[in-house]
């Protein structure tokens, strides 16, 4: 950059925010630049949807958008406890109670075994991209390979939406339980302004200061956040063996009958909801850049705290139902109350302790999951640059950090738990879903590789697999007692997958570590996450519809536009140099660079 270069960074830090940092592309350096790039939305759109990123891209090019390297800190140990710490939240406090008394009985514990086992298949599609990609995306940076910018760009922003609302409800509730570990009723320590609209006009400032402190840690050091996370995560499994144990020498066998008094369907019900106690696990992938040894080290993390969390809600519920009649456990502080009944109310504090713990664990580990997500999607343009800096003292996304959070403490001090907590798990079941999906393209599929016949075969088998669960979910939602569509549905998912193992050849084996079991792994994968899909309610779709449809236009104005200009300048940068166009990006954009053998072999459509 010269001397210029060095004239320009005095500049900027007198001045640290610039159009430049929000909106350098081509696209937005004039009005008319802008109109011109409107009327070619429909040719761009096409690009982008047709157009896949390379590993080499994600791994190298997107990656140096940040400016500085992120630091690699961090071992399975960290990672482990980082799982732990992002799951065992309020999940298992917040709805253990509904969904026992209402939902499933006794047999919640098969909801939570339901839930676990399609996390635990996710997690698996989750490791092999985390190796081989280990880059801060996450989901985001794995789809954008696989899938395509399109597709990766809406199911990032609806894990964005996750993590913000979930956060904000998870502060809400920070409060809430620490008001009752100071003996005070939950509600008390937040301030009513009856000028605001209902639901929205009880403010709650402690929630916010827990994010300033969450966000300051997140932002000086994920080791340090590391640190601190596995701390309290010890402390929080202590805590469990407390309440498992005190909670046994209360047990009742009798409570445990009726075991299923709402049937195989209110089991299922309660896994679609609890399903929302699991979610937090993706946000260890994002950490796979900061990680030592990613083919060893996430695995390992991965897999061994998804293991740990599953088994501990499993015996926490047993015990709970072990404690009191399904009918009586209540609703908002089911544990609380539970040792209350039985002669235990000095229990109860114990249990708020050990609930704060969670929850704190859970905000950290989800702000520096969020903004890593956010950093690698404003590497890509779609999302301002700016974002995407990494701060050189502290190896953390500063920028994208503090924004996230920023935007979980104004959603929290404004609303209300209620309406939060029923904004559940939809979005990270249809990512889920997404990224099983794209186990099964990047292992069948490769660009110039893949014979057109066996691309149609396995567009053919992909659709099967995912058309026969929509139906099944679908049936399930529909018909209470039939069974006739289950025995045209299964069968059509067994012998779609049978079919994508025989008659698709593989394309790519894995470098380092592997999910075992594939086709038969990211099928079930996604047959399982979409019939719990198909358990959501209704004003869960709409919500999903609503935001889905706001990215949209978001994207159609602004992200497509910058993520065109920015392939293409790239696409050109490498062209000069003599690089062929596959080594840049696959889509039309590339293809106006060096054509090479294969060029003709179009990427494969999204599913």
């Amino acid at each position: 950059m010269g001397d210029a270069g060095g004239g320009t960074m005095r500049r900027r830090r007198a001045c640290s925010c610039s159009k430049g940092d929000f909106l350098p592309e081509e696209s937005f350096r004039s009005w008319g630049n802008y109109w011109g790039a409107l009327k070619e939305t429909p040719a761009r759109l096409r690009d982008r949807v047709l157009s896949r990123s390379l590993e080499t891209t994600e791994l190298h090019e997107v990656k140096a958008q940040s400016g500085h390297e992120m630091k690699r800190t961090l071992t399975w140990w960290d990672l482990m406890w980082f799982g732990i710490g992002a799951v065992i939240g309020a999940g298992i406090f917040v709805l253990t109670g509904q969904e026992t008394r209402e939902g499933a009985g006794p047999a919640v514990v098969l909801s939570y075994v339901v839930s676990g086992v399609s996390a635990m298949l996710s997690v698996f599609c989750y490791t092999e991209f985390a190796v081989e990609i280990p880059v801060a995306g996450g989901s985001f940076a794995y789809l954008r390979v696989e899938l395509g910018d399109f597709v990766a760009f809406i199911a990032a922003g609806n894990i964005l939406l996750e993590y913000v609302i979930g956060g904000a409800a998870v502060a809400r509730s920070w409060t809430s339980y620490f008001a009752t570990l100071l003996n005070h009723d939950p509600s008390d320590f937040v301030i009513t302004v009856h000028s605001l609209a209902k639901d929205y006009n009880e403010l709650d400032p402690i929630a916010v200061g827990v994010c300033c402190i969450i966000c300051a840690f997140a932002v000086l050091s994920t080791k340090g956040s590391s640190r601190l996370n596995y701390i309290a995560s010890i402390v929080h499994i202590l805590v469990i063996i407390f309440i498992i144990v005190a909670g046994l020498t209360k047990a009742n066998a009798n409570n445990y009958t009726p075991f299923a008094p709402f049937g195989a369907r209110g089991v299922f019900k309660a896994s679609a909801v609890l399903f929302f106690a699991y979610v937090g696990f993706d946000a260890v992938s994002t950490m796979a850049e900061e990680t030592k040894n990613p083919a060893r080290d996430i695995p390992i993390g991965l897999v061994g705290s998804m293991v740990v969390v599953t088994v501990a809600y499993c015996v926490l519920v047993i015990t709970l139902c072990l404690m009191q009649p399904y009918e009586q456990i209540d609703i908002d502080a089911p544990f609380s109350l539970a040792f209350k009944a039985v002669g235990m109310d000095w229990a109860k504090y114990v249990v708020a302790f050990r609930a704060l713990k969670g929850m704190t664990t859970v905000l950290l580990v989800g702000a520096v999951g969020q903004a890593r997500y956010l950093t690698h999607i404003a590497r890509t343009h779609m999302m301002p640059p700016w974002f995407a800096k990494v701060n050189e003292k502290t190896g953390t996304p500063v920028n994208a950090t503090v924004t996230m959070l920023a935007a979980t403490a104004v959603i929290a001090f404004f609303t209300k738990l209620n309406i939060l907590s029923n904004l559940l798990s939809i979005s990270t079941l249809f990512i889920f879903m997404l990224v099983a999906v794209a186990l099964l393209v990047r292992r069948y599929y490769v660009s110039g590789v893949t014979k057109p016949a066996d691309r149609n075969k396995l567009i053919i088998c992909i659709s099967l697999i995912v058309g026969s669960s929509i139906a099944t979910a679908a049936y399930w939602g529909l018909s209470e007692h039939g069974w006739i569509g289950y025995v045209i549905t299964v069968p059509i998912w067994f012998l779609a997958t049978v079919a994508l193992r025989v008659f698709v050849p593989h394309a790519r084996d894995p470098k380092l570590w592997g999910v075992p079991l594939v086709p038969w792994l990211p099928s079930a994968s996604i047959a399982i996450n979409i019939f719990l899909l198909g358990s959501i309610d209704r004003a869960s779709f709409e919500r999903f519809g609503l935001w889905t449809a706001l990215l949209l236009l978001y994207y159609f104005f602004f992200g497509l536009h910058a993520s065109y200009d920015t392939a293409k300048e790239s696409a050109e940068t490498r062209a000069k140099a003599g690089v062929k166009w596959k080594n840049v990006e696959e889509g039309h954009v590339s293809s106006t660079t060096h054509a090479g053998p294969g060029s003709e072999a179009p990427a494969i459509p999204s599913t």
